[in-house]
């Protein structure tokens, strides 16, 4: 007799298809586009008053910052908890973290490619305050690689939520998900209470997105009022080249990658995630999108390890669009002083700056402090031009932003395929359409597709399987 998941010994009823329930939030993001166009128009009509909206967008941000590391912690517990073989999340870690070495250096190439052929620089003045500009941000990337390692451990095995840092975050979430993974079943109570957790943050972060129009509205309006027409027209060249630039690499190096490893239409990915890039293209940060990112690629069909080890771990160290944000402002600034780079100190230069970006992740305005710093250690005669790109660096922050979120995307997916942890027909099905995501509580909660539990092949006991289908393969 087949019996209803979940209560043993009860007739299962009808297979029938689950009600339809309206989506109304496609109308809270109608209302950010809306507030994007309102703030554009505020920033040019009056940019003093727009200067003032600034903290709209600032508070908004914070506010979904706050839910980052819970969501993290809840994820990659749950994740390492359900699989028996530590060595499996090894495998997972190990993999994300070569193929994110590897793209870095593609976008480094294509950047370079991209830079030498614009030759952006040239006829740019540069004034005493930019000079200014560029010293005070290279000495807000002062720190090295120890100081880098060491700050991943927390003071606490709390203060890593309080203070909002990701890898602080996922050391602490891997070690309590190991340690469950060892207690076995006395820890199955802990894993279930710790779901119940994930789904109440999930719900709060579903209420703060209500909130997404007034901060689109004031951080746009900001950057608006901030950057004024005359300092676009002046760097147009360096700006829609690195925009260019950035399309470039997402659609023929992503776009290849997705196609030949997941069988999967890039664009189809992006389309099932808009909602996410206009997010970030509103706030200007790709950390606004992160937590939506670990739900929509579990409700895709990868499983909740893979998910909870690389998209974190992604976000401090797969950054495609700082790369060659840094490769073209580099160039740029060297054209525009007059004292243009070789390739061999161009390459030299970059391959500092790519080691440079991972300590700086997740610091506002990392960008700008991971390429005053790199100039100065390799050219300091650079330094002062930096000033020249800071009037558009929010523009650009945008496109690093998106750029950077597409590759988590594509990295989540790519690695589920590698380990054989994601469900191929449901990404199909999700990305056609047919299992929506379910837009309230950012969990399926039964609404897509059942949440399978997975047999530990072992004892007999069971443990939570990925959210919506993504198999937890549970190695014996």
């Amino acid at each position: 007799m087949t019996t209803t998941p979940g209560t043993p010994g009860t007739p299962a009823a009808p297979a029938t298809a689950p009600p339809v329930r309206r989506d109304r939030t496609h109308y809270l993001y109608i209302a950010v586009i809306a507030a994007v166009v309102l703030g554009i128009a505020v920033g040019f009509a009056v940019p003093d008053v727009a200067k003032e909206l600034k903290p709209l967008g600032t508070g908004f941000v914070a506010l979904i910052k706050m839910m980052i590391s819970p969501i993290i912690f809840c994820t990659i517990v749950l994740g390492v908890g359900s699989v028996r073989k530590a060595a499996k999340i090894g495998k997972v870690g190990g993999l994300a973290l070569g193929y994110f070495m590897v793209m870095s250096f593609a976008a480094l190439a294509i950047g370079l490619l991209v830079g030498n052929l614009l030759d952006p620089g040239t006829g740019m003045d540069l004034t005493d305050s930019d000079k200014e500009v560029g010293h005070a941000a290279a000495e807000k990337a002062s720190t090295g690689l120890v100081d880098f390692v060491l700050g991943i451990i927390p003071a606490t095995m709390v203060s890593a939520f309080t203070e909002g840092e990701v890898l602080q975050t996922l050391l602490v979430a891997l070690l309590v998900g190991f340690a469950l993974q060892a207690m076995g079943r006395p820890g199955e109570p802990v894993l279930r209470g710790i779901e119940h957790i994930q789904r109440l943050v999930f719900r709060v972060l579903a209420m703060i997105m209500w909130a997404a129009p007034v901060g689109a509205f004031g951080a746009i309006a900001a950057v608006i009022g901030e950057t004024g027409v005359d300092a676009l027209k002046a760097l147009a060249t360096i700006m829609l080249g690195f925009y260019v630039t950035c399309a470039l690499f997402v659609a023929i190096v992503l776009g290849l990658l997705t196609r030949l490893v997941a069988g999967v239409n890039v664009f189809h990915l992006f389309r099932y995630l808009g909602r996410e890039f206009l997010l970030i293209l509103s706030t200007s940060s790709s950390e606004s999108a992160l937590p939506r990112l670990i739900a929509k690629m579990e409700h895709l069909g990868v499983s909740r390890p893979v998910v909870g080890i690389t998209v974190p771990t992604g976000y401090s160290f797969n950054l495609d669009g700082t790369m060659i944000y840094l490769t073209m402002a580099s160039l740029f600034i060297a054209d525009a002083m007059g004292e243009p780079m070789g390739i061999g100190q161009q390459i030299g230069l970059l391959l500092f700056m790519m080691v440079a970006s991972k300590g700086a992740a997740g610091v506002s305005g990392s960008g700008i402090a991971v390429l005053a710093s790199g100039l100065q250690s390799h050219k300091p005669a650079l330094v002062d031009g930096v000033g020249l790109i800071i009037g558009i660096d929010r523009f650009m922050s945008e496109a690093r932003a998106l750029t950077n979120f597409a590759g988590n995307a594509v990295a989540t997916l790519l690695i589920g395929v590698w380990t054989k942890e994601v469900d191929r027909e449901r990404v199909g099905r999700v990305l056609a359409g047919e299992l929506p995501f379910d837009e309230r509580t950012l969990l399926d909660d039964g609404h897509g597709a059942p949440a399978d539990r997975a047999d530990d092949g072992e004892d007999g006991t069971e443990v939570p399987s990925a959210r919506g289908g993504g198999k937890a393969t549970v190695d014996a």
